[in-house]
């Protein structure tokens, strides 16, 4: 085992001393002067190294016996590779399965599963929950009506209903459901219709219509009051402008006729004794008026 780590040490103080191999070595293999070069290293460390040992250490040298050589590429090499860097390997395979699946679970559950449910919802929606609304909301109004206008009215709307749901529209179904439902609340109401009669309030207007500056439209200034009192707010379309408002005030265009009689009873006192103008029953959609209207309205006027 001596000799064999002398032999061993020699090699390695050959490729350490590069000089060496070059000045002997490189110079026709001259043996002797290497062994010669060799003996005197060691003596200087006080190392005493046999002949046999050298010439052991030279031969190995030459054979590469203590050299290692990296085995060639191939599929063994790759194998042993990566087992030997198993932990390593195993951290990144780790972080890139848990990244894999953090991305499946991130889109099954932010995208997938949330657009199928919608899917399934719009499904049920269009199938169940629409149509059963639609119904009970058409039900509701037709039981309320007592009118030719307002049953024709609910059923158009329900048809509407029932074609956006055929159609998968179901923003349109929405939309006829919510108008059965204000039909049905236009339909149930009660009120009087009274001229306004307050001090510093316009009883009536008259207005120049457009286009025909030789004209003039009558408007009574009325209000809806419910039985318990309340004035109510109500959708009025102006025939000026053509735009709907909720007002609790409004201009009925009347009979010139009706107009100044109106005109003469609140100049006789200061009162109007006959200011109920119409009265709107259950189950009509518009209020029976005590003269023969003209069908128009205002929504605004100079007081």
């Amino acid at each position: 085992l001596d000799e064999l780590m002398l032999a061993m040490d020699v090699v390695d103080t050959i490729r350490h001393r590069e000089l060496i191999v070059e000045r002997e070595l490189g110079q026709g293999d001259r043996d002797d002067a290497l062994r010669t070069r060799l003996r005197e290293i060691y003596k200087t460390q006080g190392i005493e190294v046999s002949g046999a040992a050298i010439d052991q250490g030279i031969k190995a040298l030459k054979e590469s016996r203590f050299a290692y050589a990296p085995p060639a590429p191939g599929l063994a090499r790759s194998l042993a590779l990566i087992w030997v860097s198993r932990k390593r390997i195993g951290k990144w395979a780790a972080a890139i399965v848990f990244a894999t699946a953090a991305l499946w679970g991130t889109f099954q559950y932010g995208y997938v599963v949330p657009a199928r449910q919608a899917t399934e919802n719009a499904l049920i929606e269009l199938t169940q929950t629409l149509p059963a609304e639609l119904q009970s909301a058409y039900n509701a109004a037709r039981i309320e009506a007592r009118v030719e206008e307002a049953i024709k009215s609910a059923e158009s709307l329900k048809r509407d209903g029932s074609s956006a749901i055929a159609g998968k529209n179901a923003a349109g179904a929405r939309d006829a459901i919510a108008a059965l439902q204000t039909l049905r609340t236009q339909l149930i109401q009660t009120y009087r219709l009274i001229v306004v009669s307050r001090s510093g309030a316009s009883s009536g207007v008259w207005r120049v219509p457009d286009g025909n500056s030789s004209a003039r439209n009558y408007y009574v200034i009325v209000e809806a009051i419910a039985p318990g009192g309340q004035t109510l707010d109500l959708p009025v379309t102006s025939e000026e402008t053509g735009r709907t408002t909720t007002v609790s005030a409004w201009g009925i265009r009347v009979p010139e006729s009706f107009f100044d009689a109106i005109k003469r009873d609140k100049q006789d006192n200061g009162i109007i004794e006959n200011n109920t103008i119409g009265e709107k029953h259950r189950g009509e959609l518009k209020p029976r008026l005590v003269f023969q209207a003209e069908g128009g309205a205002i929504t605004s006027w100079d007081e």
